[in-house]
């Protein structure tokens, strides 16, 4: 797995300023930034060719909810989902771009989020399901069915593994597939990893078929 790029804060959250990514998308409280491409090139002593493709990014960001105990107004972080969502598939689309690969070559995409032990697991769900989406389709051209997610509670170097399915129909066999995703310092405890997966070409050499 080649690593694109990382991007880091030092300074403690309280004093974190917005950080601007390119010309448009901003995300409160990042601290970390990762993204990466991973080509099969073989599977199982076969070569694959075309070799399969799946880009990830991922950022750890501020929980502006952490330690507050059980808030029932999530949409501070529907919000930072949004935002999270926008500059992560730009990163991702842009390792696809370094393999040569465009928006319109992906077929599968899926997400995933870590929340700090100061945190809540329902944060995960207010940053990854009501508007974490919207930015991704736009900028892949499209995806009529869902993006596939996980998420946990968990300390910092916590591996999640995001399911990845077709953008389109979730029941293209070739396209299940799944990758992991950690950074080793985060998420800290009043922190959210949130990170993104696209996918194109499915999985290596994939022959499953549905029964007749």
């Amino acid at each position: 797995m080649a690593v694109i790029g990382v991007l880091r804060r030092t300074r403690p959250h309280a004093r974190a300023r917005r950080i601007v990514i390119g010309k448009e998308h901003h995300v409160d409280g990042l601290r970390i930034m990762v993204a990466s491409v991973q080509q099969t090139l073989h599977e199982a002593g076969a070569e694959v060719d075309p070799p399969t493709t799946i880009a990830t990014a991922a950022i750890a960001v501020r929980n502006p909810l952490a330690g507050r105990g059980r808030v029932d107004d999530l949409g501070e972080l529907e919000a930072l989902g949004r935002d999270a969502a926008a500059l992560l598939v730009e990163r991702a689309l842009g390792t696809l771009a370094s393999v040569g690969l465009s928006p319109a070559d992906v077929r599968g995409y899926g997400k995933g989020a870590i929340v700090g032990t100061d945190g809540d697991r329902e944060h995960t769900a207010a940053v990854l399901h009501p508007r974490f989406g919207a930015p991704v389709r736009a900028a892949i051209g499209g995806g009529t069915d869902i993006i596939p997610g996980t998420k946990k509670v968990a300390g910092p170097g916590a591996a999640i593994t995001m399911p990845i399915g077709n953008k389109d129909d979730r029941w293209v066999f070739d396209d299940m597939d799944a990758i992991d995703i950690a950074i080793t310092d985060a998420p800290r405890p009043d922190e959210i990893v949130i990170a993104l997966a696209l996918s194109a070409g499915g999985r290596p050499n994939a022959r499953v078929k549905k029964p007749s």
